[in-house]
């Protein structure tokens, strides 16, 4: 019998697993991916809060959060045992940072080197700062406009005599941020022994900026003698603006571009045509693009005449740049220049976020970008740009947000931008680099004939009205007189005062405030969001006398357009008196001379008007010189005067 052994181990017995339940199951499938899951959301928190800056042999990596009022920062070097020196670690504002945008390699270089100051020097820092902070908490800052949130200074805003306090910044040194109490008139005297040379006004660039910040107070609290002081120096800096002027027969002259050529940064299209192409949504209730297109002159008006366009009050930026590419004095190499244009358009790059929920981060960054953009080139760290031009298509108060308000940018707070010459529809009175032009009106002429033939209509149009006044109440701003002005106009007959409603009526409609205006023999005035306003161009270009209430409107703003004497162009009516219902704005309209009127139309037709108005893109003038022309002779005189390497 034969046996067959298995060499086969026998089976083990299977476990039996016990089943787990439903719930059991869902907890471990939801608990066991945490951890991978939310080591995975710490990175992406601290990669999109991190900054890398690489200069030279190191790198720095920043984190922040909104929770932390820090930066905190690790460094490194590439080289084994290299030291450094990090004057930037834990800083609210990183040294290599500025509002979140990096700073040029040049600059952060002399930044480390000013890093090596010993601590006497340090500690002097601090104490300014504190006693800057001090100095802030003792100032009554002004409440923000109520109609559209503009923040602004009392008297610019609509009350000439609320000047109360003027504060004085330190202008030679930009970085002692010390804010001292001074009486303006006084500071000015201290300056003019260094600082005067002639008719120039000032001697050295560096020491002429200084920045006299309006601060609203109550009305009441100001003294005369603030409110006097306070105007010395703003008719003390026109007085020296003026000096600037250049000779009125300069484009007689066949070497008019000697010494005087003009070069244009060919910034990138972020800076200016990238902004122009967001004109659809711009702004939520109109479609830009209509007022940006025929060289931002606008849509043709023919009602008018051939040469008249729907130009938009903020189209400056665009029609000067235009003009200024076929400028005769223009060079392309810039070491034959004498003056360099920035075509930046920066009033567009505010316009675009004044209605939308973003941060100042975000305003801000198109103007640190640009200033660094700025400082890499030879020709601004040249003469730290001393010799460089903006045309700035908003009010200068856009341009100066304070710490806080969300309106506008700071790009004319930042120390870089102290030199420039500035041009802009509305300047800040105490800003001596800050020079008002005209606000664009809508009529462009192209020729001399243009400009005779429209001189002809207007001086003997039938004035139908003796007053008109195109506006709206404002009865959520109480100091405002715009609602005094128009019960006043509302109770005289239409022929002693006609009332344009914007609330009910067009006031966007150019042909119906032109007709109003040409057939008007005065035009009232008050500040609106702004002291300036664009109407007072229309009205004078119209041949109607502007009727104005706060000298900040016209007389403290356009020195190189307006003249010094300006009884010969308009009537002054102190807005405090109609405030106090004084006086009644028809019935001393009413007792102005008629020889009067005459003489001051007959002014503005034929010797303001040419001075007032943007000619065309291929403009061509030989008898007059326009807006522009004037604009930029004085600009070149001005750099020229410095004497600039």
């Amino acid at each position: 019998m034969v046996t067959v052994l298995s060499k086969r181990k026998p089976k083990a017995p299977k476990k039996i697993e016990r089943k787990r339940g439903c719930f059991r199951s869902c907890v471990a499938w939801f608990v066991y991916p945490l951890p991978t899951a939310l080591f995975f959301v710490i990175l992406m928190f601290v990669w999109s809060s991190s900054t890398t800056y690489i200069s030279g042999r190191i790198v720095h990596v920043c984190v922040s959060s909104r929770k932390l009022t820090n930066l905190y920062c690790l460094s490194a070097t590439t080289q084994p045992n290299d030291k450094f020196q990090l004057p930037f670690t834990n800083s609210s504002s990183p040294e290599f940072l500025e509002n979140g945008i990096l700073v040029p390699e040049e600059k952060l270089e002399k930044r480390l080197a000013n890093s090596a100051l010993d601590d006497n020097s340090v500690n002097l820092n601090r104490n300014l700062k504190d006693e800057s902070k001090e100095d802030d908490d003792s100032v009554v800052r002004n409440q923000s406009d109520g109609n559209n949130g503009i923040e602004a200074v009392d008297d610019l805003k609509g009350d000439s005599n609320g000047v109360s306090k003027v504060v004085v910044e330190n202008p030679t040194a930009f970085d002692d941020k010390r804010v001292r109490n001074e009486n303006p008139a006084t500071y000015l005297e201290k300056r003019a022994g260094n600082e005067a040379t002639g008719t120039s006004g000032l001697k050295d660039d560096s020491k002429k900026v200084s920045s006299f910040v309006h601060v609203n107070q109550n009305p009441l609290n100001g003294s005369l003698d603030e409110i006097k002081n306070a105007r010395e120096v703003v008719e003390e800096y026109l007085r020296v603006q003026r000096s600037w002027a250049a000779n009125q027969n300069w484009n007689q002259n066949k070497n008019q571009c000697y010494g005087r050529g003009i070069y244009i940064y060919e910034l990138p299209p972020k800076f200016n045509k990238d902004l122009v192409a967001q004109c659809h949504d711009m702004v939520p209730w109109v479609d830009m693009c209509k007022y940006f297109s025929n060289n931002a002159l606008g849509e043709p008006i023919p009602e008018l005449g051939n040469r008249w366009f729907k130009t938009h009050q903020y189209s400056l930026e665009l029609i000067f740049h235009s003009r200024v590419l076929k400028h005769p004095c223009r060079v392309y190499d810039e070491n034959q220049a004498k003056l360099f244009y920035v075509p930046y358009y920066g009033g567009l790059d505010i316009l675009r976020w004044h209605f939308k929920n973003v941060s100042n981060e975000v305003k801000d960054t198109l103007s640190y970008e640009l200033v660094n953009w700025l400082e890499m080139q030879k020709s601004w760290d040249k003469n730290l740009g001393k010799d460089h031009v903006f045309v700035l298509g908003k009010i200068s108060w856009d341009f100066r947000r304070k710490d806080h308000t969300s309106w506008g940018t700071r790009f004319l707070e930042l120390e870089e931008m102290q030199n420039p010459i500035k041009l802009m529809i509305e300047r800040q009175p105490w800003e001596l680099n800050d020079i008002g032009i005209p606000h664009p009106t809508h009529f462009h002429p192209h020729s001399d004939d243009d400009i005779r033939a429209w001189q002809r209509k207007i001086i003997s149009s039938n004035r139908r009205s003796l007053i008109s006044f195109a506006g709206a109440a404002r009865p959520e701003a109480h100091d405002n007189i715009r609602s005094i002005l128009i019960d006043q106009c509302t109770s005289a007959t239409e022929e002693q005062c006609k009332f344009f409603d914007c609330k009910t009526k067009h006031c966007d409609e150019p042909q119906s405030l032109i007709g109003l205006f040409t057939e008007s023999e005065f035009c009232l005035q008050p500040p609106g969001d702004s002291p300036t306003r664009k109407s007072v161009f229309d009205s004078l270009v119209s041949g109607c006398i502007p009727v104005l209430f706060d000298p900040f409107t016209a007389y403290y703003q356009y020195p190189w357009h307006l003249p010094e004497d300006h009884g010969k162009y308009s009537v002054f009516i102190d807005q405090e008196e109609v405030r106090k219902m004084k006086v009644n704005v028809v019935e001393r309209l009413m007792k102005v001379p008629l020889k009067e009127r005459d003489d001051m139309r007959r002014n503005i037709v034929y010797d303001l008007l040419p001075k007032l108005v943007y000619g065309d893109e291929d403009a061509k003038f030989e008898l007059f010189q326009d807006a522009f022309s004037i604009t930029m002779n004085n600009v070149m005189e001005r750099v020229k005067s410095l004497n600039l390497e």
